[in-house]
């Protein structure tokens, strides 16, 4: 993933646990760092990778205080993401779009599914839109629980996202994702209703439709619309 696409840059591993993905991240990337919490995870990296160049750091991903060891300079994401804190992983990255050049790994299936969807699908949701702007996205393939151990009860999809290189949002960024967030999460109802805050007017184009009937580029073009009515 990434190595043939011609991009050479440093790769930061989340939770890479016992070493298994990290073996064959230093055979293939010139530069590999790794962030892990586990205390018995830390030494047994320690004592196997460190001697073969992995740059390891132990603390937490999630922690927001330790953002400049993260993204010194433009880094791409791999990992076998732990499933409970997988969306905030991305939620992260997006915070740090200026330096993640690509990410991708293994999601459980469905939030797999729902990070690439498109307009129109159950599955397309907040983090649809938001990654879908600033990345190019694609579901690469399905790992089954038999691959694991222990086999986990769910399935396992792995994705990958490189970055829009010189892409730059026609609108407010926090407005923007205001209005994204503000209409899923009332995704039942019309754009008129769930967006009564923004004063969104019942003769809008987008008033009639619900949040997964826009894409990236319809939020886009509603933020535009609501930020000059402001």
């Amino acid at each position: 993933m990434f190595k043939g696409d011609g991009i050479d840059l440093p790769v930061l591993e989340i939770g890479p646990g016992t070493g298994v993905l990290t073996q064959y991240l230093l055979e293939n990337f010139k530069e590999v760092r790794a962030i892990e919490l586990d205390r018995e995870s830390v030494a047994f990296l320690k004592e196997n990778f460190v001697p073969k160049g992995l740059k390891l750091m132990e603390g937490d991903f999630l922690d927001s205080r330790n953002d400049e060891m993260f993204f010194p300079d433009d880094v791409l994401i791999l990992g076998n993401f732990p499933y409970n804190i997988s969306s905030q992983i991305v939620f992260k990255v997006l915070d740090n779009i200026s330096k993640v050049k690509g990410f991708g790994g293994m999601f459980q299936k469905e939030v797999a599914e729902r990070l690439v969807a498109g307009p129109g699908s159950k599955t397309y949701g907040i983090l649809s839109v938001f990654l879908n702007t600033y990345y190019k996205t694609s579901y690469e393939f399905t790992v089954g629980p038999e691959l694991f151990t222990p086999p986990p009860k769910v399935q396992t999809g792995v994705i990958k996202a490189t970055r829009i290189d010189g892409y730059v949002l026609p609108c407010s960024r926090t407005l923007f994702f205001d209005v994204v967030k503000t209409a899923f999460n009332q995704r039942r109802k019309t754009l008129r209703n769930a967006l009564h805050k923004f004063n969104l007017q019942e003769s809008h184009e987008f008033a009639k439709l619900r949040a997964e009937q826009l894409s990236h580029h319809d939020f886009i073009k509603l933020t535009q619309f609501l930020e000059q009515s402001q």
